[in-house]
């Protein structure tokens, strides 16, 4: 009897997460805005708290900047994606609003504070020479990919998430799905091939080592394969199909594109995106494949039927992993001025318009987005909305740079810098070093890969406790608060011990 009682709630989870159609293309765009707006809101406290005390980091500052990270960068991801969901617009408002309040207040203590006219601060500013090791919105963008990630694999499972925001079905654009390109994407934008790391030795040993980088991802599949054929897990078949999961798909778009972009010529890996996925396309339209992937139920006659959308899916991935590569050759580009960087986002922001446009247009012209296909308009539609937000986390680090010109506040973590000609042992940059390595930021981005498999782990276990369908709302926000700190705890532990898990 109690078997079939557990039958009975794993077909109950899975039919949960079945068979959506996603939301509009508006609500997932207009999302993007909360993670630039809260990070902004850290930096301004870190900056008042700076005017009114004239030191940083903040007293006790080991569980001080954790619970501020976690307050003001997860709690608000949590709340968006449950009991705030649907309020979402007006939240965002508000929290810009106050965003601007506190902004015109920096500026108007700095202007009363300086001899110089306004309009001579801004050009003075545009023209400052900016230093930074990483890219810092790259950095960003790849965190919040993965902390929003994190979130939405447990939080898909209670009934407080939205379901306009899991998983498609067939065709639509779930939250979800664009988590998933834009996971490829972040991985795109750091690889070697964009930090322009020359090939040492001959091309197929280059291939080799490539194939041997990602065991890693190989091992987690097959781990994950096999914990949830041995516990009985719930899973979505649609999504990858019965022995395939999202850890194969990262392995194989890796060597594959590492492959291409060993054989192809340099610099254009745009073009090989468009033409992968323009040629995925006219096999779905010209060919039986649109209907296998979407209709066929047989799942028992070989494994490609077992597994036909992630196998057939890798070819989106794929030019989304291109794109991303062609993204990543330009943004790591040495720029030396704060007006560079200016322009640097408006080219990333007109390349997301004009990819929206496209988007549309082949919404009209031949189907809608498809991440269980990875059809092409599912590909432009990841990059597109990757640029977007890669934009507005720009934008908000321009903001922030500008509120450390303006305070003298000159020590933000996980942002920009101006150059400073001072000695790298000045209070300052002790100060500035100490402050970033109590950054929550920092922490995720050092162990990427950790926190993402820690989150599925504690996933499993979560579920393995709670009756997620029958809670509250309340316990379930409370679920997933608790389940994002242990997360981040963890991860901030190895960062503060200086631990950097590599698995290869």
């Amino acid at each position: 009897f109690k078997c079939l009682q557990i039958m009975a709630q794993k077909e109950v989870k899975e039919a949960f997460v079945s068979n959506l159609n996603g939301t509009s293309l508006g609500e997932v765009t207009f999302g993007s805005f909360l993670a630039p707006v809260c990070l902004i809101h850290r930096a301004f406290i870190l900056v008042l708290y700076y005017q009114a005390k004239g030191t940083l980091p903040l007293p006790l500052p080991l569980i001080s900047h954790l619970l501020l990270d976690f307050s003001l960068l997860v709690l608000p991801l949590v709340l968006s994606c449950t009991i705030l969901s649907d309020v979402l617009l007006q939240v965002i408002v508000c929290l810009t609003f106050l965003s601007a309040c506190v902004l015109c207040y920096i500026c108007r203590t700095s202007f009363q504070s300086s001899a110089l006219q306004p309009q001579k601060i801004v050009s003075n500013f545009l023209q400052c020479s900016v230093q930074f090791h990483q890219v810092p919105f790259v950095t960003l963008f790849r965190v919040f990919v993965n902390v929003k990630t994190a979130i939405s694999i447990l939080a898909v499972d209670f009934s407080v998430f939205p379901r306009r925001y899991a998983k498609t079905e067939t065709y639509g654009t779930g939250v979800m799905d664009f988590g998933v390109g834009a996971f490829v994407f972040a991985n795109a934008l750091v690889s070697p091939e964009a930090r322009r790391r020359e090939v040492t030795g001959s091309k197929m040993s280059h291939i080799t080592k490539q194939i041997q980088s990602v065991w890693p991802l190989l091992a987690l599949g097959l781990g994950r394969l096999v914990s949830i054929k041995m516990t009985g897990y719930h899973e979505h078949v649609t999504e990858y199909g019965i022995h395939w999961n999202f850890f194969f798909t990262l392995a194989i778009v890796r060597v594959l594109a590492s492959v291409l972009l060993v054989v192809l010529p340099a610099g254009q890996p745009w073009l090989f995106a468009l033409l992968i996925s323009g040629c995925h396309q006219f096999a779905l339209e010209t060919t039986e494949l649109k209907t296998f992937l979407m209709h066929n139920r047989d799942r028992s006659k070989d494994f490609v039927h077992a597994n036909k959308e992630g196998i057939f899916s890798i070819a989106g991935y794929v030019s989304i992993y291109l794109a991303g590569v062609q993204i990543g050759l330009y943004v790591m580009q040495q720029r030396h001025q704060v007006k560079d960087c200016l322009k640097m986002l408006f080219t990333l922001s007109l390349g997301s318009l004009l990819s929206y446009a496209a988007l549309f247009a082949c919404q009209t012209l031949m189907e809608p987005v498809s991440r269980r296909s990875a059809n092409l308009p599912f590909v432009i539609w990841s990059v597109a909305q990757s640029l977007f937000f890669m934009s507005l986390l720009g934008l908000a680090d321009m903001v922030i740079l500008f509120s450390k010109g303006a305070s003298a506040c000159r020590f933000l973590p996980s942002s920009m810098s101006f150059l400073e000609k001072k000695k790298t042992d000045s209070p300052v940059s002790r100060s500035g070093v100490k402050v970033e390595r109590l950054c929550l930021i920092q922490a995720v981005s050092r162990n990427q890969l950790v926190f993402f498999l820690l989150s599925n782990v504690m996933t499993g276990a979560t579920n393995a406790v709670v009756d997620t369908l029958s809670c509250s709302s309340s316990f379930s926000v409370c679920v997933l608060l608790s389940y994002m700190l242990v997360n981040c705890l963890v991860i901030y532990v190895l960062h503060i011990c200086e631990i950097t898990v590599k698995f290869w």
